[in-house]
């Protein structure tokens, strides 16, 4: 019998991060999810990571807790309001308050960790360059950066015994072309988180950014959006 390949798949519960998961799916890895407590206001995200992975048939899924709410100075860790209606035009144009400090930097040196553990030259992450909010740590170039890193510092990179690869399929993809990537493989969005903000009952606040900009790629895609939108004002 044939091993499989195995890929790190970091998985948030929202759109972009189970559509990842599908591709990897896709291409025949044997997949290691990790998710991340890390003092998210929106933690209900984790419950949406675990039936993500247990519906696409993930052969392990890892929830870590880091305390970034700690350090603070993000909307999505501190006490600080997340923005609501904002432009969605406009959204990318500038850093919003919603940026986690080093987020993806962390998340990307624990999967680093793991993928040297396991033997795993792949390691998965559905940042967009494109319909994205602005966060530094999204972009092409920082990617390539940090693949390059990855091979520095780590055992398996120096000796030469697998060459990381840090996969970001949907880095151009607009969110609409996203979701339809996601259909295609049959990812069910129904199992999704996205808001930033919910309400006490779970509900989407429908006025986030990354509510607005689901909305948009659900729209322009011309799926029905299975999220429950509620009417919470934020607290």
């Amino acid at each position: 019998m044939i091993e499989r390949k195995k890929a790190v798949v970091l998985l948030s519960g929202g759109v972009d991060s189970a559509t990842v998961m599908g591709i990897a799916k896709h291409e025949g890895f044997e997949i290691h999810c990790l998710s991340f407590f890390y003092g998210q206001r929106h933690s209900i995200e984790l419950s949406a990571a675990k039936r993500i992975a247990d519906t696409i048939g993930a052969a392990k899924h890892l929830i870590t807790n880091i305390d970034l709410a700690n350090i603070g100075h993000s909307a999505l860790t501190d006490n600080i309001d997340v923005p609501k209606n904002r432009n969605i035009r406009n959204v990318a144009k500038e850093i919003p308050v919603t940026y986690v400090p080093a987020r993806n930097t962390i998340f990307l040196s624990y999967a680093l960790a793991l993928a040297e553990v396991i033997g795993s030259s792949d390691i998965f992450i559905g940042v967009n360059a494109i319909d994205y909010s602005g966060y530094p740590d999204c972009r092409p170039e920082y990617i390539a950066a940090f693949e390059h890193m990855a091979n520095l510092a780590t055992k398996a990179g120096v000796e030469g015994i697998t060459k990381i690869k840090i996969r970001a399929p949907l880095i151009n993809m607009t969110k609409a072309e996203i979701i339809k990537k996601g259909i295609e493989l049959g990812v069910d969005y129904s199992l999704t988180h996205s808001c930033y903000d919910p309400s006490p009952g779970n509900l989407a606040c429908g006025r986030c950014d990354s509510c607005l900009l689901r909305k948009q790629g659900f729209k322009e895609a011309g799926i029905m959006d299975p999220t429950k939108y509620g009417n919470y004002s934020g607290g």
